[in-house]
C-alpha cells in the first residue's frame, strides 16, 4: 500500500509566542521551538503501522522553508520510507491560507499514485483544519475526518471517525484521505541510531506552486491576560461570600 503522509512544522505546544511587532501579522520566530504537529504526528504512526501489517510504502511531505527539513528526517527517522520538500519561503508556517497550502500539496500529489493520504485533523498554530479536507476535494478523491480506526480492504478501506459524540463507519474506494484524531495511533519517537541513519537519506525537493491567497490576515492580537485570583476567605465561613461572587459577579450559578 502507497501511503503518503502531509506534515506541517508548528511552534511546540509549549512555547510562548510573541508577535514580530504591534499591529503585526505575523510571530517572532526567534528563539521559538518548531516540532511536528502533533495531529500529524498521529498520521504518521498509523500510516507505519499499516505498512508493518500489509506491507508497502510510506512517504511524508512538507511546504515550508529549509527548516521543514528537519521534521521530514524526523518522519524518516520513525520510519518513513522516503521524504519529499515542498520549497516555500515560510519562516513560521503561518504565512499561508488553508487554500495556497492545499492547491501546493495538491500540485505534488496530483501526478503521483497512491492509495491513501493521511494528514492530521488540524494544526496546533492556525487550527484552521481546513487543509485535511480541502487536498482531497482538489484531488476528487473520497476523505473522511476525525478518524480513529482504520481498516485496509481489498481495494477499499473502512474508516471509524467521530461524529457528535457516536463513531460512524464509512467504507469507501481507494485512493481516499483521512485525518487523523488523537485516538487514531500512539505518536512514535526514534532512537538515536534511527536518527542517524535518517541524516544520510536524500530527501526529494520541489519548488511549491502557490496561488493568490483567498483570505488575508489582517492583525494578530494575543489574548488578554488572566485577571488575579482572590482568596475570599478560610474554611466553611468563606463558603457565603463565595457563593455570592460566583452568583453575582462570576453568573455561573
Amino acid at each position: 500500500m502507497k501511503i503518503f503522509v502531509a506534515l506541517k512544522r508548528v511552534p511546540h505546544t509549549a512555547t510562548k509566542i510573541r508577535l514580530a511587532a504591534a499591529k503585526s501579522r505575523s510571530i517572532q520566530a526567534e528563539n521559538v521551538e518548531f516540532t511536528m504537529n502533533p495531529y500529524d504526528e498521529i498520521a504518521l504512526a498509523e500510516a507505519i503501522r499499516i505498512k508493518e501489517r500489509l506491507g508497502g510504502e510510506v512517504t511524508a511531505l512538507s511546504l515550508g522553508s529549509d527548516e521543514a527539513q528537519g521534521i521530514l528526517r524526523t518522519a524518516l527517522a520513525i520510519g518513513a520510507d522516503s521524504a519529499i520538500h515542498i520549497r516555500a519561503p515560510l519562516p513560521t508556517g503561518l504565512e499561508l491560507d488553508g487554500y495556497q497550502t492545499s492547491m501546493a500539496i495538491h500540485a505534488v500529489l496530483r501526478e503521483r499514485a497512491f492509495d491513501l493520504l493521511l494528514l492530521g485533523r488540524l494544526a496546533v498554530d492556525d487550527q484552521s483544519s481546513q487543509v485535511g479536507t480541502m487536498v482531497p476535494r482538489l484531488l476528487g478523491i473520497p476523505s473522511v475526518a476525525d478518524v480513529v480506526k482504520i481498516e485496509p480492504l481489498e481495494g477499499r478501506a473502512r474508516f471509524h471517525h467521530l461524529v457528535e459524540g457516536r463513531v460512524e463507519v464509512v467504507e469507501c474506494q481507494l485512493p481516499a484521505a483521512a485525518t487523523a484524531q488523537k485516538a487514531l495511533a500512539e505518536a512514535r519517537y526514534p532512537s538515536v541510531k534511527q536518527i542517524m541513519t535518517a541524516k544520510k537519506k536524500t530527501i526529494e525537493c520541489v519548488e511549491a506552486c502557490l496561488p493568490e491567497p483567498a483570505l488575508e490576515a489582517l492583525e494578530l492580537e494575543l489574548p488578554p491576560p488572566r485577571k488575579a485570583g482572590r482568596i475570599v476567605g478560610q474554611g466553611p465561613a468563606a463558603v457565603p461570600e463565595l457563593v455570592r461572587l460566583l452568583r453575582e459577579e462570576a453568573k455561573v450559578l
